[in-house]
């Protein structure tokens, strides 16, 4: 038999004071209490209406924004150094031809060293093919005049063609210098570079995505200094519990926030899900694309507060996973009826299936449309406690 009880609309227990003078009294149930609206006020309760729908798997995670990993092209050194400087951060934002990182390196110095060396060989070679060129010439005029023999004429010929051939080696070494040159320091201006240090360049506009090595740290040929991807295609990366792998896919919704823009929504969707369980925490890296609006305001390494939706399943009844509570032994959600500006509570056992981080799915105790406290659940279960205590306290 439910024990009945003359109460008050009553307030907090942190409330303290007078009762509004609007105050009545209500014969309610002992698994029930009764709030006024300075109890709502301080409080923070909010309803929330059961909804039959079809269930999707959630999940309220830690998420940071970041660029897509996949898209990242690792930048190698070309040369065997030391690092003199690394100009950009992760998140920074480059242009073709912007130095990057500056190496001092032997292989710079040395490459001038043959850089000059082969310019005047080839100046030297252009020199002494037009000597011989100019020697044929007045052999040619001197033979017409019979004043010289045709074999001095013939020598002369050879001579030339050899310094012509000495002059297209020395050409080509050249060029070949000025490429090593420009391999090593790139197609742009060197600013204030060290003149010993070969220059890595962003091979494209984009952003960096990462930075794998500091100034004074020795590195070999080919070893990662950067990456820089070409599209600018800003995301958040996930680690999804392991057990909710199987009812994520590629192109499922994605909503996260960033402190940087409290209280606003962004959008995302799944493009890659990682193909292996990190071994240590038992997670899965799950990577979504933002939006243009995200792609605009945001920037790499931030951090967010991520939901992740599961594909549509069977429909069913459905409350925010906060209200659902444990109260001396049952399992119950706190109904919420408006009573002018107070609330009557109610506690309603119920039988839970599936539950994520951020809802539960109740198998009975619910029918579509009731309001249940969402906020301020565990609240409203202490307020109906405490109600339960004042009542037995008075039957004895």
């Amino acid at each position: 038999m439910r024990a009945l009880a003359l109460v008050a609309l009553s307030v907090l227990a942190a409330c303290g004071g007078d009762a509004p003078a609007a105050d009545v009294e209500a014969e309610v149930a002992a698994d029930t209490a009764l709030l006024n609206a300075d109890a709502l006020r301080i409080g923070g309760f909010a309803l929330a209406a059961a909804t039959d729908e079809p269930w999707r798997d959630a999940w309220h995670l830690p998420a940071r924004v970041t660029n897509d990993p996949g898209a990242a092209q690792p930048l190698g050194s070309i040369v065997e150094g030391r690092v003199l400087e690394v100009r950009v951060y992760p998140g920074d934002r480059v242009r073709e031809g912007q130095v990057l990182v500056a190496i001092h390196s032997h292989e710079v110095m040395d490459a001038r060293q043959r850089l000059v060396a082969a310019r005047a060989a080839a100046i030297s070679a252009d020199s002494n093919a037009a000597v011989a060129e100019q020697a044929v010439a007045r052999g040619e005029r001197l033979l017409a005049a019979k004043a010289v023999a045709v074999a001095e004429l013939e020598r002369l010929r050879a001579a030339r063609t050899a310094a012509v051939a000495a002059r297209d080696a020395a050409h080509a070494e050249h060029e070949r210098a000025e490429g090593y040159i420009k391999h090593l320091l790139g197609d742009g201006p060197t600013g204030d570079a060290d003149e010993h240090a070969a220059l890595l360049r962003a091979p494209f506009d984009g952003v960096v995505t990462g930075r794998d090595v500091q100034p004074g740290q020795v590195v070999l040929v080919g070893q990662s200094l950067v990456s820089v991807a070409r599209d600018a295609s800003l995301g958040v990366l996930l680690r999804l519990p392991e057990e909710a792998v199987a009812s994520v896919r590629v192109g499922e919704p994605v909503r996260f926030r960033v402190p940087a823009y409290a209280g606003r929504d962004f959008e995302a969707r799944v493009t890659r899900i990682a193909p292996v369980v990190d071994s240590l925490s038992r997670a899965v890296e799950v990577w979504a694309r933002g939006s243009a609006e995200s792609q605009r305001l945001l920037r790499a390494e931030m951090t967010a507060d991520a939901e992740l939706l599961g594909a549509d399943g069977a429909r069913t009844l459905v409350v925010p996973a906060e209200a659902v509570q444990l109260m001396e032994g049952d399992t119950v959600v706190v109904k919420g009826t408006r009573l002018g500006e107070g609330m009557l509570l109610e506690a309603q056992r119920v039988r839970v299936g599936r539950r994520t981080s951020l809802r539960a799915e109740i198998l009975s105790g619910l029918s579509a449309g009731d309001s249940v406290v969402a906020l301020g659940a565990a609240l409203a279960k202490a307020e109906i406690l405490k109600r339960q205590g004042a009542g037995e306290g008075g039957h004895h």
